[in-house]
């Protein structure tokens, strides 16, 4: 599977009085310093939103700072783009592992040869990186599923669509289950891996409303590109009675809940994880740990967190306008 870049690299006017590049800014960074994002699918709106907290942060601390990854969702794709940044001699990496087994090897490698990573949207505890940046993915799905619960009025058949090996949706519907433990006659049927492809989304949905429209009464999405796809099946069999709660804010899915055809959806804040991110490992480059094999889950005098919390929104027709409103100020004074 190719893979993509998109890089940014700042540069500053050279003055013949200096030996060497320099900032206005007074940063203590240089650009020889590189840092990486590796994420799971470069081509999705998700991603490219982290790409842009990452180049902030990379401008403002005057670093080199580059979003890599597969253009489809692809764990051994994944595993071959880690593998070729460290041979750039990275300073730092952020990584969201699409399957933490496949990359656990390759993030202790990193860390015993002194390289600091920290896992972003989705983790791997079980490896040796040194904490966590995202979303609290058991949280969001418990928010989820209590919102889904009242509109289905404790009621259901539950069909889910999710990427099994990905820790963070594990979390996700771990949260779904818990709030529908309040709602005895909501039942999940079935749990469809859609493998990162929405095409496969499609299919399945069209597949389970063939062959019996009743059988189920909402469908949920924990990644960002299925719910469209269902979406559009559903509009396309004009079936109207079926609740369709989404994650993540793409256009298309903001579109969905402005129209009717999807109910709600969980904003997560892929910008603020890379653009928190970079300036943890900028910090960590500054002001080296002791050691990043330390066990500092345990240490009550660790320098670093164990988890890093971002936040989560559950977007629904009624607040649908105050957020598109807050996300385009926001763009507005980047």
């Amino acid at each position: 599977m190719r893979s993509r870049s998109l890089s940014f690299s700042s540069f500053c006017v050279a003055v013949a009085a200096l030996a060497s590049w320099g900032c206005g800014g007074g940063s203590e960074h240089s650009t020889a310093e590189r840092y990486f994002l590796v994420c799971t699918n470069i081509k999705v709106p998700y991603w490219q939103e982290a790409g842009a907290g990452l180049v902030a942060a990379g401008k403002q601390l005057n670093v080199r700072a580059e979003l890599v990854g597969p253009e489809s969702y692809d764990p051994a794709a994944q595993k071959a783009d880690f593998k070729r940044i460290m041979g750039l001699k990275p300073a730092g990496i952020l990584v969201s592992p699409a399957d933490p087994d496949v990359l656990k090897d390759d993030i202790n490698t990193a860390i015993a040869a002194g390289v600091p990573v920290i896992t972003v949207d989705s983790d791997a505890p079980a490896s040796n990186r040194l904490f966590f940046i995202g979303t609290n993915n058991y949280q969001a799905g418990l928010m989820g599923g209590r919102f889904a619960a009242r509109v289905l009025n404790g009621k259901g058949n539950v069909v889910v669509l999710t990427i099994p090996t990905q820790l963070n949706l594990i979390e996700r519907l771990n949260g779904y289950k818990a709030a529908f433990e309040a709602s005895p006659q909501i039942k999940i049927t079935d749990v469809i891996d859609v493998h990162g492809d929405p095409r496969i989304a499609f299919d399945r949905t069209l597949e389970i409303l063939d062959k019996n429209p009743a059988s189920v009464n909402a469908f949920v999405c924990l990644e960002a590109l299925s719910c469209q796809e269902v979406a559009e099946v559903l509009n396309r069999k004009k079936l109207t009675d079926k609740k369709v709660f989404a994650m993540d804010t793409q256009p298309g899915t903001l579109k969905g809940i402005e129209n009717g055809t999807i109910e709600a959806t969980i904003g997560q804040k892929p910008y603020t994880m890379a653009y928190t991110g970079l300036k943890m490992l900028a910090d960590l480059k500054l002001h080296p740990l002791p050691s990043l094999t330390a066990n500092f889950a345990d240490n009550n005098f660790a320098q670093i967190p164990t988890f890093i919390d971002t936040g989560a929104t559950l977007i629904d027709k009624a607040n649908l306008a105050k957020f598109k409103d807050a996300s385009s100020a926001a763009r507005a004074v980047k």
